[in-house]
């Protein structure tokens, strides 16, 4: 079993962590920190864990213990840990901030379908962000084969539960019912990774990403519509996407139109391609708090211990 803790787990991400970390047949859940909330019992602050475990959070992290170590902090917090513990010799890391996500060399950027071969022989992984995990998945084809030439234009629309917090305004009913915003356009926080995964895929991109991120009115998952110039036919480019993501276990190309049922409560990422002339349009759906956030984790912890990689990732999504 892999003996595993969690820093800082009461928020959205760290509720869903736990629950899958509960489940998963290879995973011995060994304590979930967090300073608000220490002595509580998990399942009174995560009440859809009611009943599933008797653990409480806790202000220790005995790291001696563990194999594994998810880090749900903010990108602060991950860096002030890192700074005042001594880590165990083998211990592995996924951290879900976005402190290493960029240009250090300790971290592999922990997107599968970019970086499996790399992820499966680290020690330190740097969870993508939820946003940049749906458009890159939406780019990565093009960039392997050289066509990222143009700007591209992205919006994505993103549920309640993208806040990071469990109670604020951007996620009262009263407010997100029957209403969507802009927010944070043009400097989005993940933009940056963004560049950095496309460049690594293509050494020569240097477009801009125009970005328009929304607030929805919704609970979870993240739509998002890309949109850039392509002279290649709508065939050649499905067969394109099929072939990339042929040996991936949670990312497809769909060649009917998608929509965000289908992937909400699942660690999937669906896409769909459509053009007018050179006008491409790529759509792409994930759910913010598994593929976008705690799901990828967990995957990235399968791959960092050799396991099959949909092990304790096999979810069953909204649509019916």
């Amino acid at each position: 079993m892999i003996k595993t803790g969690i820093i800082e787990g009461a928020g959205f991400t760290g509720g869903e962590l736990i629950r899958l970390l509960l489940n998963h047949p290879d995973v011995d859940l060994q304590f979930v920190t967090s300073r608000e909330f220490v002595g509580h019992r998990i399942d009174e602050v995560h009440r859809g864990l009611y009943d599933e475990t008797d653990l409480c959070f806790t202000f220790d992290d005995p790291l001696d213990r563990l194999d594994m170590l998810f880090l749900c902090t903010e990108w602060k917090g991950s860096r002030e840990f890192f700074s005042t513990h001594t880590l165990p010799e083998g211990l592995k890391v996924v951290d879900m901030s976005r402190a290493y996500r960029i240009d250090d060399p300790t971290f592999v950027y922990g997107l599968p379908e970019l970086n499996r071969r790399a992820i499966c022989q680290a020690r330190f992984v740097a969870n993508p962000g939820n946003f940049a995990t749906g458009i890159l998945l939406g780019l990565l084809p093009l960039g392997r084969n050289l066509m990222l030439n143009g700007d591209i234009t992205v919006q994505s629309i993103i549920g309640s539960t993208g806040t990071g917090e469990q109670s604020s305004t951007l996620t009262s009913f009263n407010w997100r019912s029957d209403n969507v915003s802009v927010y944070k356009p043009f400097v989005h926080q993940h933009l940056p990774e963004i560049s950095a995964a496309l460049h690594q895929q293509q050494t020569s991109f240097n477009s801009d990403i125009l970005f328009v991120p929304c607030h929805g009115n919704f609970t979870r998952g993240i739509f998002t519509t890309i949109m850039l110039k392509n002279s290649v036919s709508l065939g050649a480019l499905e067969d394109l996407y099929e072939q990339y993501y042929d040996d991936d276990s949670f990312t497809y190309l769909s060649r009917k139109p998608i929509d965000l049922k289908q992937v909400v409560h699942t660690n999937r990422c669906f896409i769909h391609l459509d053009k007018k002339d050179d006008n491409l349009l790529i759509t792409t759906c994930i759910d913010n708090l598994l593929k976008g956030a705690s799901g990828q984790a967990v995957h990235n912890m399968n791959l960092l211990f050799n396991l099959e990689e949909t092990v304790g990732l096999n979810l069953k999504s909204t649509a019916y």
